[in-house]
């Protein structure tokens, strides 16, 4: 019976994915399987995101965070802005992990994130207003370095100063600069905070030499002293060595999942330098952003919008500045969770798409927001770049000026111009949306297992891969 039911499960697998079916050796190919047929036995997940930012992470992690013991960020600061829609109520989270709406799960925020402490007390009082009950549910690991008031006006200096063809667009959340401090080896960690004196050191220190860069800085270095000196109070019942707990919970047999933040293409390394942000945010950066063993990870998930956003200035290729661009901004209601600016629309990206799972490895994707597609006539998907050259270029450049250059070609298909907010399967979605899916899913070659079709908890189609 069992073996019937897995030779039943792997053929319908393969009919599913087909094109996996045709280019990938067999053995990677049950092993693709084995993973992607294990999900509800994972003990460690990993939620990623593929694109520029913006795909919907925070709304799976809500879906699965009760499936799970300890949702744990690994990366990333305020600048990231992650939202939630239970029952009709939207929910904000910045540096909070988006489990934090469950019970039964507790939140840790991991040595990768840099965390301004004003920003995590203002999320608290909003778990607070919106009757959120949490404690003894938040964990904060010692060796989270923060991001001070300073970084962020060295963050506004930083970018006022450049011309406007260099501009990155940050936040200005004092994130890249906190990070710079971290790699300088001048950066000061929740655990300082213990040592009174140790942190006022490292704090004058840290002034001193922003100072010599930037003498109109503005810092009441007494006044911040004893702002942090009674924070330390605030959040001590919170700290905890983070890799020693999350190592142990996962020796306990606990289930956790790891919110990523931003997303690949804006990885220091991986993404579209220097238009990217100041952290590891793809599959690497799970790793040393919480001190868990890759081997650990038993299924990482990406997450892509069925169209493409960027926030930001640096290349995009698929950006559509026309009346496409305008109705994707507003049926998809783009505009930044942290910032409030309008994003950048486009059509997907799939050359993108396969350099991020190639960099992260992913088991499965989610699919978000296809609902927004359901007003246009045609719908594109970028499949190739071409180079000045008129070469074909398979994956993405670093160079930004071939990325900027390239020409892009697109497979269309036909809309489907009906509402699809209520569907709850595959079998509920227009056929045209299944054809849009279905390819989308051969060309990026990783099983599509969950489809977002609303903003709602509920408006999520889980398919059976």
């Amino acid at each position: 019976g069992t073996k019937n039911k897995l030779t039943t499960m792997l053929s319908r697998f393969i009919r599913r994915n087909k094109q996996l079916a045709r280019h990938q050796p067999k053995q990677q190919l049950l092993t693709q399987f084995r993973l992607a047929s294990q999900f509800n036995q994972t003990q460690v997940a990993a939620i990623m995101g593929a694109q520029w930012g913006d795909e919907g992470k925070g709304k799976l992690v809500d879906i699965l965070g009760s499936q799970f013991a300890i949702t744990a960020r690994c990366a990333g600061g305020a600048n990231a802005g992650h939202t939630v829609v239970v029952e009709g109520k939207k929910y904000a989270f910045h540096l909070m992990p988006s489990g934090i709406l469950h019970g039964n799960n507790k939140a840790l925020i991991g040595n990768g994130v840099v965390l301004h402490l004003p920003s995590f007390f203002k999320e608290m009082k909003n778990l607070d207003d919106q009757g959120i009950e949490y404690d003894g549910r938040i964990l904060l690991g010692d060796r989270t370095h923060l991001v001070f008031d300073l970084h962020q006006q060295v963050d506004g200096f930083q970018e006022d100063s450049k011309a406007a063809s260099a501009k990155i667009g940050t936040t200005r959340r004092g994130i890249g600069p906190s990070y710079s401090s971290k790699v300088n080896r001048f950066g000061i960690r929740i655990g300082d905070l213990r040592y009174p004196e140790i942190f006022r050191q490292k704090f004058e220190n840290m002034v001193s030499i922003y100072k010599e860069t930037y003498p109109h800085l503005e810092v009441d270095v007494e006044a911040e002293i004893a702002r942090y000196n009674q924070y330390y109070q605030q959040i001590k019942p919170l700290i905890v060595d983070s890799i020693h707990y999350i190592n142990q919970a996962y020796q306990n047999g606990e289930k956790i999942l790891i919110e990523g933040a931003n997303a690949t293409m804006l990885d220091i390394d991986f993404g579209t330098y220097p238009f990217v942000t100041s952290s590891n945010c793809s599959i690497g950066g799970a790793v040393t952003g919480l001190g868990i063993a890759p081997s650990k990870i038993q299924s990482v998930i990406g997450i892509v919008k069925a169209y493409l956003t960027r926030v930001g200035e640096g290349p995009m290729p698929t950006e559509q500045k026309n009346d496409i661009g305008a109705t994707l901004q507003k049926e998809g209601h783009e505009f930044g969770v942290t910032t409030g600016r309008p994003r950048r629309c486009g059509w997907v990206d799939v050359v993108a798409l396969r350099y991020s799972h190639m960099v992260n490895g992913f088991t499965y994707i989610n699919l978000t927001k296809l609902d927004v597609l359901s007003v246009l006539d045609e719908i594109k998907i970028a499949v190739k770049y071409v180079d000045g050259n008129d070469e074909y270029t398979h994956t993405v450049p670093n160079s930004l000026e071939t990325l900027a250059n390239c020409k892009v070609e697109y497979e269309t298909f036909p809309g489907w111009k009906s509402d699809i907010s209520n569907a709850r399967s595959l079998e509920d979605l227009p056929e045209n949306a299944r054809r849009y899916v279905a390819r989308l899913e051969e060309l990026i070659g990783v099983p599509i297992k969950w489809i977002g079709v609303g903003p709602g908890r509920e408006a999520m189609i889980e398919v059976d891969v």
